[in-house]
C-alpha cells in the first residue's frame, strides 16, 4: 500500500461528506492508531471542537489546512507541516483544500 495512492475519484468524500478514514495500525495494548485520512474540502460544522481522550500527532502529506483552537489561535498546514494537539485541547478543522485533496497521517496516543 502507498500513502499517495487515493481511491478512484468517485469515492473521495465531497464537501459536506465525512472524511476518509483509515487504519494503517492499531495496538490497542500500547494504546497506538496511526491512521490515513483523507479531506477533499472538510471542516468542522459551526461551534463543534474536538476533544480528543488521546493526544494526536498529525502531519500533512499533500493539500492545505487550517486548524483553529478554542482558545483564539488557529494556523495554515502546508504540505509537509506537522502539529502536536494534547489530549482535551479543544480544536476544529476550519478548512481544507478540495484540489489537491489533502492527505493527513494522524498517530493517536492514549496518554
Amino acid at each position: 500500500m502507498n500513502i499517495f495512492t487515493l481511491p478512484a475519484e468517485a469515492e473521495l468524500p465531497g464537501v459536506g461528506e465525512e472524511e476518509l478514514h483509515e487504519t494503517l495500525f492499531q495496538n490497542d495494548q500500547r494504546g497506538v492508531l496511526i491512521e490515513r485520512i483523507v479531506s477533499a474540502g472538510q471542516a468542522s460544522p459551526p461551534g463543534f471542537w474536538y476533544d480528543q481522550e488521546q493526544d494526536e500527532w498529525v502531519v500533512l502529506l499533500q493539500g492545505r489546512a487550517g486548524l483553529a483552537w478554542q482558545d483564539g489561535r488557529a494556523m495554515t498546514l502546508e504540505k509537509g507541516d506537522w502539529v502536536f494537539i494534547p489530549a482535551h485541547t479543544r480544536h476544529r478543522l476550519a478548512w481544507t483544500s478540495q484540489e489537491p485533496p489533502c492527505i493527513w497521517l494522524a498517530v493517536h496516543i492514549n496518554t
